[in-house]
């Protein structure tokens, strides 16, 4: 109608799909700050199977990370030698090192369980899951949370919420830096993201990662029954089998994407 000398209203800028995630991840932050601190619970340390082998306590809870090692060297050698570099190249990458240095940290924390020796595990998992979400955005929001500095940033804050943790004994930040990946996973799959660039992680791929994640921590969640039913093996045990399958079946399928 400008011909007519009526101004038309502005077109308005349609709301992005990705924003939701945004809205989400808030959501949550207020959620953990409106619940108030989380304290580890006292039995923590009082795993299922403290069965040794020889010279080594713990054994079979230690020797179960050695698949992390193996996926992650894996992962690291394949990421830098045989596969194109798309968006989420370097969050890829260090998502492999912090597989690779979970299967150290987990292993000296089973050895030795105590709240300083599980400093040194929780490390790299929170480093974990700060480069698989910025992987994940940088795949299905914007490429730009693949470049080096929003990844310093999260793995800064990663490592914050570990500390904030050793340091006053809430847990808050450390459970938002965990369980976020699994919140945005889904949730970036129900909105239907599409892939930044070519050689993205699929839907189905995603998937397969969230249930074998979801079976680790029921795992974990059940370890003393799972010992008892089966006799054989603890449920944290097979936490770490199933947990590294995750990783495992992650990277495999982020690096065959861009082979």
């Amino acid at each position: 109608m400008e011909h007519l000398g009526i101004a038309t209203p502005a077109a308005r800028t349609p709301w992005p799909r990705s924003a939701w995630l945004i809205v989400l991840a808030l959501a949550a932050a207020a959620g953990l700050w409106w619940h108030g601190p989380i304290v580890q619970w006292s039995h923590y340390h009082d795993f299922a199977d403290a069965a040794a082998w020889g010279a080594l306590p713990n054994a079979a809870n230690v020797l179960s990370n050695l698949p992390f090692l193996a996926i992650g060297v894996w992962a690291v050698h394949r990421l830098r030698h045989g596969t194109a570099q798309g968006p989420a190249h370097g969050a890829w990458l260090s998502l492999a090192v912090a597989v690779a240095l979970t299967a150290l940290g987990s292993a000296i924390y089973h050895a030795a369980p105590s709240d300083t020796t599980l400093l040194l595990d929780r490390l790299p998992i929170a480093w974990a899951c700060a480069s698989l979400l910025c992987a994940l955005l940088a795949e299905r929001v914007a490429p730009s949370w693949g470049r080096a500095t929003p990844l310093a940033a999260a793995l800064l804050f990663a490592t914050i919420a570990v500390a904030a943790w050793a340091v006053s004994g809430d847990l808050r930040l450390y459970a938002a830096v965990q369980f976020l990946p699994m919140l945005l996973v889904p949730a970036a799959l129900a909105l239907r993201l599409a892939p930044t660039a070519p050689g993205a992680v699929t839907g189905r791929d995603w998937l397969v990662v969230l249930g074998l994640y979801a079976l680790a921590k029921g795992m974990e969640a059940a370890d003393h029954a799972v010992l008892d039913t089966l006799m054989v093996v603890s449920g944290h045990t097979l936490k770490h089998l199933l947990a590294a399958a995750a990783a495992g079946w992650l990277l495999r399928s982020a690096i065959t994407a861009r082979r």
